[in-house]
């Protein structure tokens, strides 16, 4: 838009999908909604197995194979470490993790998946590939698939 053309145009003007009580196009407004929209589904989907996304993701980054201290794991997952070690409290009250000291650093802990944490996470991923499908399901694969690929890319690191 020109800048006189913009300097006509009021401020706070309502879009017309917005008075039309469509979804606003904005990225942000749909990343945002498309989120809260796979959060209640993933909800659902985990509830069964007595844990939440959160705890899923942390069982699920711990089931690498890879030793992980929690503050590596709480980069991981985007959260700060208070959160992480009341994460980590209540997986480990429930016997899912354990934690032991870091064999070089007695700083740092290490948490490992237990028997339970590991038949969680791998009955939880199978759980989450339905539901991503069911998600995803008013695109056509290829869509689905680019869908994936554009937020990966998004997400890539400089």
């Amino acid at each position: 838009m020109s800048p006189d053309r913009e300097a006509t145009q009021p401020k706070h003007q309502v879009s017309q999908h917005q008075a039309s009580g469509q979804p606003s196009p904005r990225l942000g407004y749909l990343l945002k909604h498309a989120h809260l929209r796979f959060i209640e589904v993933t909800r659902d989907t985990l509830a069964p197995l007595g844990v939440d996304s959160r705890q899923w993701a942390a069982l699920l980054c711990l089931g690498d194979q890879e030793q992980h201290s929690q503050a590596e794991v709480a980069q991981l997952l985007g959260v700060d470490r208070t959160t992480m070690v009341a994460l980590v409290d209540d997986l480990e009250a429930r016997g899912l993790v354990r934690r032991r000291p870091h064999r070089d650093d007695r700083r740092k802990n290490v948490v490992e998946l237990t028997a339970a944490g590991r038949d969680i996470a791998r009955r939880g991923a199978r759980r989450i590939d339905d539901a991503e499908r069911r998600f995803l399901d008013r695109l056509d694969e290829r869509d689905a698939q680019q869908l994936k690929d554009a937020l990966a890319s998004l997400l890539e690191t400089e």
